[in-house]
Formats: C-alpha cells, structure tokens, sequence
C-alpha cells in the first residue's frame, strides 16, 4: 500500500501554508498575542514563557480574567476567508456546496494551522459545517430564520462554532462564537452560544490566545437523544482527536524547524551551538518524535480506526509538549522570554492535551482494543 501523499494533496499542504503565511504571519500572531497580553490584569506571568506549569493543568480556575480574551475576539475576516478557501468545508460534500474531499485532506490542513498557531475553534467548526450541511444536527432553541443562515454560513467561515464536550472540558472561545456544538452520549445538537454563556464562567488559560470557559457540571443541559443519531457522537469525538492530533504534529514539526534554526545561527566558542553532540541529540530526539507522530497520524486519516485515533492523538501530544520542551532547552534563556515564540507553542500544546482525548482515554481505548484482540484469538 503506497502510503506518500498525491500531488493534489501537497497542493492543498502548499495552498494552506502559503494562505496562512500571508494572512497569519508571524507578526500578525504576535499582534494577537500582545494585544491580549496588554488586555490582562497584570498578574506579571508575562515573561515566563511557559517553563513553569503549576498544578499540571492547562486551564488554571481561579476565576479570574479570560487571559487571551480581553474583549478582542477573533480576526472574523480571517474566519471567512478560511472559509473561502474550503477549510471548514473540505469534508462536505460537492453536491451541498463543499469540496469534497477525505479525512486524510482535513489533516494535512489543520496540520498547517498547528504549524501556524492558528487560533480558534477550528475543529468545532468544521465539525458543525458536516453536520449542517448534512442536516444530521439538531438546531436546538435557534429560532428558524436564524438556524437556517446559521447553517449555511458555517462551512463559509459566517460563523464561529465552539464546542462543549458531555465530559465536562473548557469550552474555547466562548465568547467569539455563534454557537455551540453540544455533544451528549449520542446526541449532537447545536445551540446558542449566549445560552451556554449564560451557565459558564471564565477560566484562567495557559494560553494567552485560547480564552477558557468552565460549565458547572449540575447545569449541563440534560442529554437529548433523538432517531437516527446513536453513535454520531462518538464518531465525531473520534474525528475531532484526529485532527487535534494533526495540529499537534503541525506544532511539533515547527518546533523542529525553530530549533535547528537556531542551533544553526547562535554561536558559541567560536561556533555554531549545533556543532555540540548534546544539541545534536536534542534536536535529533526532536525530529524522531515528529516523524513517528506523523507516521500515525497519517494512517489513522486513512483507517479511521478508534485503536489508530488514539494511539495517533496519544504520540502527537507527546511529540507537541516534548519538541516544545525541548526547544526551549536549544534556545536557552532566550527561549523563556515573551519575545520568543517557543513558549506560545508549549502553551498550545498543553492545551490541546486535554482537548477531546486525554492520555489516560487513549491509553484507555489502546488497552481495551489490545484486550479484545488477545480474547479474540483465544
């Protein structure tokens, strides 16, 4: 099986990248990121680059500020033209308006948003663009005039969709979104943001441009099961760890390039850091990681296997934490400054950790298939 990517699909790599390096550069990221930073309280974190996590926990609750909020929002003229180009509709079908193309496609272009530190909730979104489009969702208290733009305008970039998971995880970009993708057991439903808005409150987050909120567990809105959905759910759990995993990749093999680059240009005794055995093996490590995460990442878009899913959100996460780790480590004390982009990508990935399938679920959902497949031949 001839597993190498197809001339359109490193054309639509090539399109995505040169999109988001035009529209999303750095200095665009940088203006998000101080912009919001100059919008917090001043609890003087700036500054610290991520090498200090606390508790452990991407999302700190201490009940203050939306950090990376501030009342900025996302770039919607950003939004529509992803939507332009086809990235909320690349699933979607040809005869519903979309592109028309595979999981293997959606990877490879939320593979380059990752690599970007694109923000925003991409996935949620281009989850709901399926489903609107296909009219498996329901549309919940949306009076009917609004439901109907809604769902047209998602796969466009119109509209900004969230997502809350039935486990109880942060809702990202609460406050920026239209609506919420609310995903129970086995129903999936589509409701207002401002009603979700309502019950939650905001959470300190790691990352100063993925503004956190916290939904009680005693107000979550009572699952809804409804005909014909069983299992569209756990499908797109599924679906959503995948491409999660694929922006992970995207920031791990970044991570590789900024160390390299670095380790090319900073000098030390007379020479060049990357001549030092120690910083060879670090970025060697490094590129190890990305690779193996890719390998399975990839063949997870092709199998869409639960067992392939996890394992490939599972080595994506480690390889996104660990290359940011360890880039900050080539870059020294420089790589803790605020100036420096390597901790925005360390804070990312922590973040994305915890998004749709934590470690010890992957692990979980890697066990149990392992024990299946040993009874099955017993």
């Amino acid at each position: 099986m001839d597993f190498q990517l197809t001339d359109d699909q490193r054309a639509l790599r090539a399109g995505m990248r040169e999109l988001l390096e035009r529209r999303f550069p750095r200095t665009r990221l940088r203006t998000v990121i101080d912009g919001d930073a100059e919008r917090d309280d001043g609890s003087g974190e700036r500054g610290n680059g991520g090498g200090e996590r606390g508790d452990g926990d991407a999302a700190r609750g201490d009940g203050g500020r939306e950090r990376g909020n501030g009342g900025g929002g996302l770039d919607r003229g950003l939004w529509r033209e992803l939507g332009e180009a086809g990235l909320f509709a690349l699933r979607v079908p040809e005869s519903a308006g979309g592109v028309g193309l595979g999981l293997p496609e959606a990877v490879l272009a939320f593979e380059e948003a990752g690599r970007a530190l694109l923000p925003g909730p991409l996935v949620a979104t281009e989850l709901a663009a399926g489903l609107c489009t296909t009219g498996l969702c329901a549309m919940g208290s949306f009076e009917s005039g609004r439901a109907g733009s809604l769902a047209a305008g998602v796969a466009q970039g119109e509209a900004v969709v969230t997502a809350l998971d039935g486990g109880g995880a942060p809702v990202e970009h609460l406050a920026s979104a239209d609506a919420v993708l609310a995903l129970g057991p086995t129903a999936v439903e589509l409701i207002p943001a401002e009603e979700v808005a309502r019950s939650t409150e905001p959470m300190r987050s790691v990352d100063p441009a993925t503004p956190l909120h916290r939904r009680a567990p005693s107000r979550t809105r009572p699952e809804q099961a409804g005909p014909g959905r069983s299992g569209i759910a756990a499908r797109l759990r599924r679906e959503a760890a995948l491409l999660t995993a694929a922006q992970q990749l995207g920031s791990a093999c970044r991570t590789v390039e900024l160390a390299v680059d670095h380790a090319k240009r900073r000098t030390q005794f007379g020479r060049p850091i990357g001549a030092f055995q120690a910083v060879q093996h670090l970025c060697a490590q490094m590129l190890v990681r990305a690779e193996s995460a890719r390998s399975v990442v990839y063949a997870a878009a092709v199998t869409e296997d639960p067992g392939d899913i996890a394992a490939a959100k599972l080595l994506a996460d480690e390889a996104a934490v660990h290359n940011a780790r360890d880039c900050l480590q080539v870059h020294g004390g420089m790589g803790f400054t605020w100036e420096a982009d390597v901790h925005l990508h360390l804070k990312r990935a922590w973040v994305r950790a915890g998004q749709w399938q934590s470690a010890a679920a992957a692990e979980e959902e890697l066990a149990a298939g392992l024990v299946s497949t040993v009874e099955t031949c017993l």
